[in-house]
């Protein structure tokens, strides 16, 4: 099944995807519908977020991406109704911007055993730009 889901800096050698922190834990938003994942840009870019580049992708490739990088995929179905607060909270852009992220920073210290090494981190980069 093809997804729609939010990148930016898409075309540079610095490419993220769109995340949202709820609690302790990183969702991927995966759109069933081009429409939904627009308006959800737009509202983005209304916020004075950066403006993301809506990508068709296959959603095993993004789910195995998340799971590599220990992030939750989340698919936000066509005609979506929230049921409870967290799938309201799920439609509503955040109201702040992380200033720094996993993918543009150079200057963060020493990683602890836990967390992803240099390695892990270009491998999954490669995988996110081969998703382009």
């Amino acid at each position: 099944m093809q997804v729609f889901v939010l990148l930016f800096n898409a075309d540079t050698d610095n490419p993220g995807i769109h995340t949202i922190s709820v609690g302790t834990q990183n969702l991927v938003l995966m759109f069933a519908q081009q429409d939904d994942a627009e308006r959800y840009a737009m509202m983005l870019e209304a916020q004075d977020f950066a403006v993301p580049t809506v990508e068709k992708i296959d959603q095993e490739e993004i789910e195995e991406f998340c799971q590599d990088a220990g992030y939750e995929a989340y698919l936000i179905p066509e005609n979506f109704m929230p049921q409870n607060e967290f799938e309201r909270l799920l439609l509503a852009p955040p109201e702040a911007n992380r200033e720094e992220t996993d993918w543009s920073s150079e200057d963060k210290p020493e990683r602890e055993e836990s967390e992803l090494s240099n390695g892990e981190l270009d491998r999954i980069r490669r995988q996110l730009e081969g998703l382009l």
